[in-house]
C-alpha cells in the first residue's frame, strides 16, 4: 500500500490527504524521519492542519524529542483542547519528570471527559476527583495521643539514651525560664538510630509521657503520597498540628525514607519533599518552640547530611541492643500479668546476649505457644518457667547480627566526624 501511495504522490506532490496517509504509515512502521518529513511538508502547505501537527508531535515523542513535542502540542492546545492532544502532552510531561504540570494536564482531561481513565497516569500521578480540602491530611488520621500512658519506667534499661533525651527535652521544659533567659528555644530534633527492635518507638512515646506532652506518631505512609505536591502538604499539616498543640512530640519512624540523601534521589519530586522537611524543621515561616521531633532509623548513613545541622537533628543517639541489666528488666516487664513461676531473670538475660527487645518478646511468645500446645492436651494452663523461656531462646538467633554486619563497615570506612563511634565502641573495635 505504501509503495502504491508513493507512486500516486509522484503524480500529485501537493496532495495533502495523500501525504498524510503516507506519513501515518511511516509512523506505524517506526520510520520516524520519513514520517516527519511528510508531516512537515503538510504543515508548510496548510499551517492549520491540526491532525498533521498532532502526528508530528507524536513522531517527536516516539523519537524522545520531548521538548519539541511539548512545544508543538502547546501550540495546538491554544486553539483546541481535545483529549488526545492533552493526553500526549501529559505523556511528554511525565517523561520529563514535570509531574506538577502533568498532574494539571490530567485534571484538565478529566474535566473535559469525566469518564476518562488512564492506568499509566493513575500510577504515576494518582489524580482523582477529590476536592482541595480532601487533599490535605486529616488530623484524625494521625495517631494523635494527648497523654501517652507510658514513661521511662516502662522502658527497660537504656539509661544513657534516657539521660540524653532528658537533657535535650525534659530539663528544658522543667526550667523554661532559665532557657528563655539565655534565648534558647525549647524543642529541637533527636535522631535515634540502631538495629531494629531495640525500642526506638517506645522511647519516643515514653518521652512524650514523661513530659505530659501531646504525641504524634507519624508513619511514612501518612506523609508520602504519589499525588505530586500532596506529600509536602501532608508534612506541613503535621507540623502545623504540632504547633497548635505544644508541647508536642512528633515521632517519625523510618525517617531515612523521608530524609534520604538528595544526591541519591533521582526524581525532582523526591527532592522537594526533603526540602519541605528541612524547611519545617527550621521553622522558617512558623515557630517551632515547644516541638520535639524524634526521628528513628535503622540506616542513618542514608540520611541527607543537611538534617544533622544545628537546629535540626543536632543530637544523634545510638540505641544499642539492651545490655544484660536491661535485658533482665525487659524480661521482667514483658512477663508482668502472665502466669509464671519464680523466674531467674538474670539467667535469662545472660543467655540472651545480643537480643533486641523485640527478640526477647518473641522468645516469650515462643515459650507461651509451647505451653499452649501442652494445655490443649489436658486443658490445664501451666505457668511459664525459666526453663521454658530458656528453651525458646535457644531456638532463636539475635536479629541484631545482620544489622551490625552492615553498620560495622560504615563505622569503619564512612565515619565522618566520628558519627558512628558508638557502634565501634559497642563492638569493641579500636580505630
Amino acid at each position: 500500500m505504501l509503495e502504491s501511495l508513493l507512486e500516486a504522490l509522484k503524480l500529485s506532490p501537493d496532495n495533502i490527504p495523500l501525504k498524510y496517509e503516507i506519513a501515518k504509515l511511516y509512523l506505524q512502521k517506526g520510520l520516524f524521519e520519513e514520517s516527519q518529513s511528510h508531516l512537515q511538508d503538510i504543515i508548510n502547505l496548510d499551517s492549520n492542519h491540526l491532525d498533521a501537527k498532532y502526528e508530528l508531535a507524536n513522531c517527536f515523542y516516539k523519537q524522545h524529542k520531548l521538548s519539541a513535542a511539548e512545544v508543538l502540542l502547546e501550540e495546538i492546545l491554544n486553539n483546541n483542547q481535545e483529549v488526545r492532544f492533552l493526553e500526549l502532552l501529559c505523556y511528554c510531561q511525565i517523561n520529563q519528570e514535570n509531574y506538577t504540570e502533568a498532574q494539571q494536564t490530567y485534571k484538565n482531561i478529566i474535566e473535559i471527559e469525566p469518564s476518562y481513565s488512564n492506568d499509566d497516569f493513575d500510577s504515576k500521578l494518582k489524580v482523582n476527583s477529590t476536592t482541595d480540602d480532601e487533599e490535605f491530611v486529616d488530623e484524625d488520621a494521625i495517631s494523635f495521643l494527648k497523654k501517652p500512658d507510658m514513661g521511662f519506667n516502662d522502658i527497660g534499661g537504656m539509661d544513657h539514651v534516657k539521660n540524653e533525651i532528658s537533657l535535650k527535652i525534659i530539663k528544658p521544659l522543667e526550667h523554661k525560664d532559665l532557657y528563655k533567659a539565655y534565648g534558647k528555644k525549647i524543642g529541637g530534633g533527636i535522631l535515634l538510630y540502631g538495629p531494629p527492635g531495640c525500642g526506638k518507638t517506645h522511647l519516643a512515646k515514653a518521652t512524650a509521657g514523661e513530659i505530659n506532652a501531646n504525641f504524634i506518631n507519624v508513619g511514612i505512609n501518612e506523609i508520602l503520597d504519589m499525588w505530586v505536591g500532596s506529600s509536602e502538604r501532608n508534612l506541613h499539616q503535621i507540623f502545623e498540628t504540632a504547633r497548635r498543640n505544644t508541647p508536642c512530640v512528633i515521632f517519625i519512624d523510618e525517617i531515612d525514607a523521608l530524609g534520604a540523601n538528595r544526591n541519591d534521589v533521582n526524581k525532582a519530586a523526591g527532592r522537594t519533599v526533603i526540602n519541605q522537611f528541612l524547611s519545617e524543621l527550621d521553622g522558617i515561616d512558623s515557630d517551632n518552640d515547644g516541638i520535639l521531633i524524634i526521628g528513628a532509623t535503622n540506616a542513618p548513613w542514608y540520611i541527607d547530611p543537611a538534617f544533622r545541622r544545628p537546629g535540626r537533628f543536632d543530637r544523634i543517639i545510638f540505641v544499642s541492643p539492651p545490655d544484660v541489666q536491661a535485658r533482665a528488666a525487659i524480661f521482667d516487664i514483658q512477663l508482668k500479668d502472665k502466669p509464671i513461676e519464680a523466674i531467674d531473670y538474670a539467667a535469662l538475660a545472660k543467655i540472651s546476649k545480643e537480643f533486641s527487645g523485640a527478640d526477647i518478646k518473641a522468645s516469650i511468645d515462643i515459650a507461651i505457644e509451647s505451653k499452649l500446645e501442652k494445655a490443649f492436651i489436658d486443658g490445664i494452663p501451666k505457668p511459664l518457667s525459666t526453663k521454658d523461656i530458656s528453651n525458646a531462646i535457644k531456638k532463636m538467633k539475635p536479629s541484631t547480627k545482620e544489622w551490625f554486619g552492615s553498620a560495622k563497615n560504615y563505622a569503619l570506612y564512612s565515619n565522618d566526624g566520628g558519627l558512628y563511634d558508638d557502634i565501634l565502641k559497642y563492638l569493641k573495635i579500636k580505630k
